[in-house]
């Protein structure tokens, strides 16, 4: 089995596989997860590796749509009118410093677009929408959702840690994350492992990030000229209907009350949102193998490092009041 330590039967490769699915169900909290499919990855290899990425995709996009069951709408709108300003001006420094960063260390052009776009809004879901605008190649999509994918790992075992050292309450670690940190996967795991206030303001102000995948698509393709498709992340909006629901369902049709305990369904909704992302990251681990992380190289990560420590500082220095 190439790319990998040991080079074990199919069959007993997917028991093995399967197992940890389900200890990462039952056991595992995310960074753990996540840890354990880089294992997998390193050591068996993964079994189902055709299939991860759509299946990765769709069941983040669920589990992040069930956690809106657990929120009310008139405080998600709250803390996104509340961070709208602070979203555009980090979006706006971080592509204009990724284009400067990436011309000084000679990378070329479209992945460092790529990189300074996965920065700046989303992470994968930002390359994914941008990559077909710029006519960007394989290798250079491999080796921005590898730099992506590398910091997005490092994050969710080191934003919860400094998060406590600085004190930060609730709300500032919430809105932290989701600034500074890429993809929305990582966003939520690193934020549930804080509180579930910093998970609901983290998820809620993320999503709204990443709805500026389409206007920037949008700009980009008007000056690339382009007429590639723009993939427009639907599932936000599902999100959005999620948190509707939770919040006037009970309120507005309370003679359901008899057939339907709401608030039991939206507790398992919730859960199996909460146990889905755990699984989701176990997936993005999984799917990692030794080649994606040759053909990074250092360049790019350097680029996302110094992009990722310049959103985080200024970005917390910002919800700290220092600026």
């Amino acid at each position: 089995m190439k790319n990998t330590l040991l080079n074990i039967p199919t069959t007993y490769r997917q028991l093995i596989f399967i197992t940890c699915v389900i200890a990462s169900v039952l056991f595992l909290n995310p960074p753990v997860a996540l840890l354990l499919g880089l294992v997998i990855a390193l050591v068996t290899g993964h079994p189902f590796i055709q299939i991860n990425k759509k299946a990765t995709t769709l069941l983040l996009q669920v589990s992040v749509v069930c956690l809106g069951f657990t929120m009310n709408f008139e405080e998600a709108m709250k803390a996104g009118k509340e961070g709208f300003f602070f979203t555009v001006g980090t979006i706006g420094i971080t592509l204009l410093a990724g284009y400067f960063i990436g011309k000084y260390l000679k990378i070329d052009k479209n992945t460092s677009t790529l990189i300074s776009n996965g920065t700046a809004i989303c992470g994968g879901s930002a390359i994914a929408a941008i990559a077909p605008i710029i006519k960007a190649n394989d290798e250079q999509i491999s080796v921005s959702l590898g730099t992506i994918f590398i910091l997005n790992s490092i994050a969710l075992f080191v934003f919860p840690t400094l998060g406590h050292l600085l004190n930060l309450t609730d709300q500032q670690f919430g809105t932290w994350c989701a600034i500074a940190i890429h993809d929305t996967s990582s966003v939520v795991g690193a934020s549930k492992q804080y509180s579930e206030k910093a998970l609901q303001i983290a998820t809620t102000i993320k999503l709204e990030r990443a709805l500026w995948i389409i206007p920037l698509s949008l700009v980009t393709a008007y000056f690339q000229k382009s007429t590639g498709k723009i993939k427009i992340p639907y599932f936000i909006f599902y999100f959005i209907i999620a948190i509707l629901i939770a919040t006037y369902l009970p309120t507005y049709m309370p003679f359901l009350k008899t057939e339907i305990d709401h608030n039991t369904v939206f507790q398992w909704a919730a859960m199996f949102g909460k146990k889905g992302l755990v699984v989701t990251l176990f997936l993005i681990g999984s799917g990692l193998s030794m080649k994606t992380i040759q053909v990074v190289g250092w360049r790019p990560i350097l680029q996302g490092v110094i992009l990722w420590i310049l959103i985080g500082a200024t970005s917390l220095a910002v919800i700290k009041g220092i600026l």
